[in-house]
């Protein structure tokens, strides 16, 4: 059974893994000593799938500990400030690098260095420890470590007599063969590619392939804005060509797979995660792969560097911090979690889980962990952690900014000066 997302699930021995209610009012009361553990997260019907699973099982073996678990996807972000004013934060909810400092410094985030190794049992997880560490103290533990990607259709490029897209393909050649693919497909609803201005990732590698910084350590921006300009102009060059999706289709996407173009059918690829690789082939009838960002001409770096995927961090005002922490450890290092979880959120970080299921792995969950091991002698020193105002300027300036260029209401100068204004007042 699958989650519909903004709705609840109650982990319930018995149920079966993937059940769920729209209320808890159909179940027993809990017993006093019981406790009732809610989490949160985003994702789609793969991970929720998964994420409920592990939950059931947690519940079989601590009876005493019920898992409450609410999957949301456009309207995440909308509803974790909310709770985060009320002060009803769950006791368990997702994060990811973009957004850690940011909850982590308004307080959201219980620090967790004291968990560690008593409750908290990653100690194996070694320097990747130090993902999840803002301010020198960890807020969140990891769920996998990956890195961007492009995840291509190569179906469609195949139909479209294509090449596909591989680690040595430069922006203009991603370029060429986009506009290409939506010139052979003549359907008015398929395009090459996304009108990936908007995100943030993309603009992340460009610019370490140019040897700069989205962000600097001082929690600034780490460029300028003839920088952001170009940016901008290489996608609007595009979307003029008719290589990308246009701008009303590129607006629908809320940055999760079910809204995203390639995620809808109407692109050919997409500036990914490696770990969405599981989540995008599950909907998809055609075969999808994985390779790297496409690479600025005669640049020597590849611009990508390891990151966590996904993150568990613990609500700061949660009553039962020590039951969290247990699942979390739960969660990240059992066997029975880490065979049910895969790779959809990252490449274990845990050593031991990611040797117990190589040999379990479908040949798309291999694909992730091949991209992410061949990344090792190409990726770039990991950057800064990203500042507290990373997540405003990713939502209120960089993808408004992106869709008033596509929409024709300003000029690809005036977005990069714009975009280096606003972006340096909300940092």
């Amino acid at each position: 059974m699958s989650i519909s997302t903004t709705r609840r699930a109650m982990f319930k021995a018995g149920l079966g893994a993937g059940a769920m209610l729209a209320g808890s009012s159909h179940f027993a009361p809990a017993r006093a000593e019981d406790v009732r553990l809610r989490m949160y997260w985003w994702g789609a019907q793969e991970r929720n799938r998964r994420t409920l699973e592990v939950g059931a099982k947690y519940h079989e073996q601590n009876p005493d500990i019920t898992m409450v678990g609410e999957s949301a996807s456009a309207d995440y972000w909308q509803k974790l400030v909310t709770m985060m004013a009320g002060r009803n934060i769950p006791d368990v909810f997702q994060l990811e690098p973009n957004t850690l400092a940011d909850y982590s410094k308004r307080g959201a985030c219980a620090p967790l260095d004291g968990y560690i190794p008593s409750t908290l049992k990653i100690t194996e997880f070694g320097d990747n420890l130090n993902l999840c560490k803002v301010n020198g103290k960890i807020y969140g533990v990891g769920l996998g470590l990956n890195s961007f990607a492009l995840v291509v259709d190569e179906t469609a490029y195949a139909k479209a007599g294509v090449p596909i897209p591989n680690e040595a393909t430069t922006w203009e050649q991603y370029a060429e063969g986009a506009i290409a693919i939506t010139k052979a497909a003549n359907k008015p609803d398929f395009w090459g590619a996304p009108y990936g201005a908007r995100y943030h990732n993309g603009l992340n590698v460009w610019l370490e392939q140019r040897g700069k910084r989205l962000y600097t350590a001082e929690g600034q921006l780490g460029f300028d804005a003839s920088d952001a300009a170009e940016w901008f102009e290489y996608w609007d060059k595009l979307a003029k060509a008719g290589g990308c999706v246009p701008a009303d289709v590129q607006a629908a996407d809320h940055l999760d797979i079910d809204s995203s173009p390639l995620g809808q059918g109407k692109a050919a690829s997409g500036l990914q995660y490696s770990n969405q690789l599981v989540g995008y082939q599950a909907q998809s009838k055609n075969k999808l792969s994985l390779t790297s960002y496409p690479k600025t001409k005669g640049a020597a770096l590849s611009g990508h560097f390891y990151r966590p995927a996904l993150i568990w961090s613990i609500a700061a005002n949660s009553k039962y911090k020590d039951q969290a922490a247990q699942f979390i450890s739960y969660f990240v290092t059992d066997p029975q979690a880490g065979a049910i979880l895969g790779v959809e959120r990252g490449v274990p970080m845990l050593p031991a889980i990611r040797k117990q299921i190589a040999p379990t792995l479908n040949a798309v969950e291999q694909a992730t962990v091949d991209y992410v091991n061949n990344l090792a002698t190409k990726v770039v020193p990991v950057p800064p952690v990203a500042p507290k105002g990373a997540s405003e300027f990713d939502r209120n300036v960089l993808r408004p900014i992106s869709d008033q260029v596509a929409f024709g209401k300003i000029s690809v100068a005036e977005a990069g000066k714009r975009l280096i204004s606003e972006g340096n007042a909300v940092m």
